[in-house]
């Protein structure tokens, strides 16, 4: 179901931009977020709970397929299984990528109960190739009951962000305005 504010938002965003702590702007439409703890830095550190700033790609799409209907995005889009994780242990040859669980190094468990990893967009940040050490797994997923901040990460509303996907493809970038 499409939500109403969503439906004024043309097809085939090409920029998402989050020019500010709490709002990412889709197009026309401006939409509360909430970004990292520390902001938004240029020189971002892996754990120190800042959004990266600067433009990025968005690569794929990852969903609950227990709690969430498949995506409709023109991005890349795979259901998550209970296994999987994403490595942000700098030390480790798979950092800032896809891992299968159990994994021995420090990760990020896909599979939540607390719902925040239900919808998950890739957000193409250090991963081209992974430089140790400058921030891994930063996504675009659903926001907090309470809208705390991330660890690094951009989160809104899941309806919203269902509703916004459907309007991203591969040329879809975000931009993160440091903070």
């Amino acid at each position: 179901m499409a939500l109403p504010f969503l439906a004024r938002a043309a097809a085939g965003l090409e920029r998402l931009v989050v020019p500010d702590r709490g709002q990412l702007v889709a197009g026309d439409l401006a939409l509360r977020c909430a970004i990292g703890a520390a902001g938004a830095r240029a020189e971002k550190r892996e754990g120190d709970k800042a959004s990266p700033a600067g433009v990025f790609p968005l690569r794929e799409v990852l969903y609950r397929p227990d709690r969430v209907a498949p995506v409709q995005t023109a991005l890349p889009c795979r259901a998550l299984r209970p296994s999987d994780g994403w490595c942000d242990d700098a030390g480790r040859p798979e950092y800032n990528r896809p891992v299968t669980l159990p994994f021995d190094g420090s990760h990020e468990e896909l599979w939540r109960e607390d719902g925040l990893y239900d919808v998950i967009a890739v957000i193409g940040y250090n991963d081209s190739p992974p430089v140790p050490g400058l921030g891994s797994a930063i996504f675009l997923h659903v926001a907090a009951p309470d809208w705390g901040p991330t660890l690094g990460c951009v989160s809104i509303e899941r309806p919203a962000l269902v509703d916004l996907l459907a309007r991203c493809g591969p040329g879809t970038t975000i931009e993160i305005a440091p903070s």
